[in-house]
């Protein structure tokens, strides 16, 4: 019983420690997000829908939720958001070719129609993330609209 106790004791001590260091926020500037939204033009419905379910990984602004700053939830929570980046980040839209840019809706419009994004465990966190059939729908609509204009401005 006295090894278990003290087993606790220095899980405690460690959790405690651990709390004190955490990953690197991502919590860029809003601005970040003009060339995006100026490019592709999303109604206010689906930049909603862009702010509550994709934004927060795929862009380089993120809302952490209370619960982000508790180790070892904030380093869970730091993959996601590079993994989400590393894949699909709409705050280095000026720097992607037409081409880039077209596959990455291709790829959004296959993630959202298979109900693969936003990703379930997001959607634990943040309810209001997950999509109803009228969004996906409004989302794919408007991301089909965007790749017609870069297949007119690729020819």
């Amino acid at each position: 019983m006295k090894i278990l106790k003290k087993l606790l004791l220095v899980l405690l001590l460690i959790f405690v420690v651990a709390q004190f260091f955490g990953p690197e926020k991502n919590e860029g500037d809003l601005v970040s997000l003009n060339a995006f939204y100026e490019e592709t033009n999303p109604s206010d419905n689906v930049k909603l829908i862009l702010k509550e379910a994709c934004l927060d990984c795929h862009s380089n602004v993120t809302r952490y939720p209370w619960y982000s700053k508790i180790t070892p939830v904030n380093y869970w929570m730091a993959e996601h958001v590079n993994n989400g980046k590393r894949h699909f980040n709409v705050s280095n839209w000026d720097t992607l070719s037409v081409k880039r840019k077209d596959h990455k809706f291709e790829e959004l419009i296959e993630m959202v129609e298979d109900k693969e994004m936003p990703l379930e465990s997001y959607t634990w966190g943040h309810p209001e993330a997950k999509l109803t059939d009228t969004q996906i729908k409004d989302l794919i609509d408007w991301a089909k609209q965007v790749r017609q204009s870069y297949t007119v401005e690729s020819h």
